[in-house]
């Protein structure tokens, strides 16, 4: 018996749909890298890019366990000396809660240029809505 390996032009990427209303970030971005990464199906091969595509909606709406949301922050470089640059978690909910989910899910997947490519099937939306519908999501849950 040989071992199967995926090929790129075999591989039939699906969408879901997650509900972050209430979820742990840890958790939902474990849940989100899989399945990007397409760890959750029998034909997984690291080499190829056999993932699915992933809608993540109400993400301002994510929880954090702990003192995580007054502790935890996020540091920006501009790349001068001296432009290194640190904001609170807490502010990062009220500007950009996208990022929040994104970070955390580019943070679980490996540094190449394959998971560079699997983070453009991300699609994260701050509120209940996505313009999405057209793919036909399946909702799943984390």
């Amino acid at each position: 018996m040989k071992t199967f390996l995926a090929k790129k032009e075999t591989v039939q990427p699906k969408w879901y749909l997650i509900d972050a209303e209430g979820l742990v970030l840890g958790r939902l971005a474990v849940k989100a890298a899989n399945i990007i990464r397409g760890r959750n199906k029998a034909s997984y091969t690291p080499s190829v890019d056999t993932g699915d595509y992933l809608v993540i909606i109400n993400a301002e709406k994510v929880v954090l366990t702990g003192k995580k949301e007054e502790k935890n922050e996020y540091m920006f470089f501009s790349g001068f000396v001296g432009g290194e640059s640190y904001r609170k978690l807490s502010l990062m909910r009220e500007r950009n809660p996208v990022f929040i989910i994104e970070h955390a899910v580019k943070g679980m997947l490996p540094k190449n240029r394959i998971a560079r490519q699997m983070l453009t099937k991300l699609r994260v939306f701050a509120g209940s809505k996505h313009g999405l519908e057209a793919q036909n999501p399946v909702k799943i849950s984390a």
